[in-house]
């Protein structure tokens, strides 16, 4: 597993850094090819921050936690990605689907010199062909309230979404 780290108002120790390593490295098992995960390391009023997105052909997951210290914010990322993982894992051989990859191109863009209204993240992702279903297990693994995608029966551009109520909505683009 190759893995990025990132720290922001805080100084990483290498004790630290291997700490991240070891523990990452058993969420390996998951998968049969080489991975990356990005490990942003931050200070945030006083607490540690943790935030690991893991890049596995494609299929994001993502799991952020703070603390008062790194190491215990560290341990419960490790488990919600592991409890991820297992859930995606379990997803996929119910569903007896290939294991599809997902291709996700995720840039971060960070605008700072406007001063009026400005977008402060810009991302960039390739739309993979998809079914509505695997579009929202995919918006699931990334803890996220929406997620965009290329509908596999319709061609076209579509985002579902989770409701108020807990269902999920989509949305069809025209253009």
């Amino acid at each position: 597993m190759k893995i990025i780290f990132t720290s922001r108002n805080l100084n990483a120790s290498d004790h630290l850094k291997d700490t991240i390593e070891k523990k990452l490295e058993k969420l390996g098992k998951y998968f049969s090819s080489d991975i990356v995960a990005n490990v942003v390391l931050s200070n945030v009023k006083g607490k540690q921050k943790v935030e690991a997105t893991i890049n596995a052909k494609g299929t994001i997951f993502r799991a952020e936690e703070t603390a008062d210290v790194a190491y215990d914010a560290i341990d419960r990322v490790v488990d919600k990605l592991s409890s991820q993982m297992s859930r995606f894992k379990t997803k996929l051989q119910k569903k007896h689907k290939d294991n599809r990859e997902f291709m996700f191109a995720e840039i971060p863009d960070f605008d700072h010199q406007s001063e009026e209204i400005a977008v402060v993240k810009k991302k960039k992702m390739e739309l993979i062909p998809m079914s509505v279903e695997e579009a929202i297990m995919q918006m699931e693994l990334l803890g996220h309230n929406f997620f965009i995608f290329l509908n596999l029966e319709t061609d076209s551009v579509n985002a579902v979404y989770e409701r108020k109520n807990g269902d999920y909505g989509l949305i069809e683009a025209v253009y």
